[in-house]
């Protein structure tokens, strides 16, 4: 069992920035890739950015060049730090990891990831 907790969530001004961090316990050895996901209000979750065991990057074109996902392994911890925010990434923001997928490929889809956090709410203000 994989335990995930996110923080760093908040209100920031369009064109601020965050970063959230997911702080992961457990059986952590079995993970092989984390990503971030995040949902916004009446909308399905969708991919932010991914990163594997052996960090390889992956974004969401409407992130990419503003956001960067990064891992410490020395604390179990994975980074999404969010550049020129924008109203419409308002959003509860997810940490999720997975048991599949490969070193070179994370899981694309929710439902290959195993483990969520229970999110953490971003709000964009104009």
């Amino acid at each position: 069992q994989v335990h995930l907790v996110e923080s760093g969530g908040g209100l920031v001004q369009a064109g601020g920035f965050l970063r959230l961090s997911c702080a992961a316990s457990g059986n952590i050895n079995s993970i092989n890739s984390m990503a971030w996901f995040r949902q916004p209000p009446g909308k399905q979750r969708e991919l932010v950015a991914s990163i594997t065991s052996i960090a390889n990057t992956d974004y969401a074109d409407s992130v990419r060049g503003r956001f960067t996902i990064s891992r410490d392994n020395a604390r179990n911890t994975v980074y999404l730090l969010m550049n020129y925010l924008k109203t419409e990434e308002t959003a509860v923001y997810y940490c999720a990891a997975s048991e599949g997928g490969s070193a070179y490929q994370a899981p694309t889809d929710p439902s290959g990831y195993d483990y969520w956090g229970r999110g953490t709410q971003v709000t964009v203000s104009s």
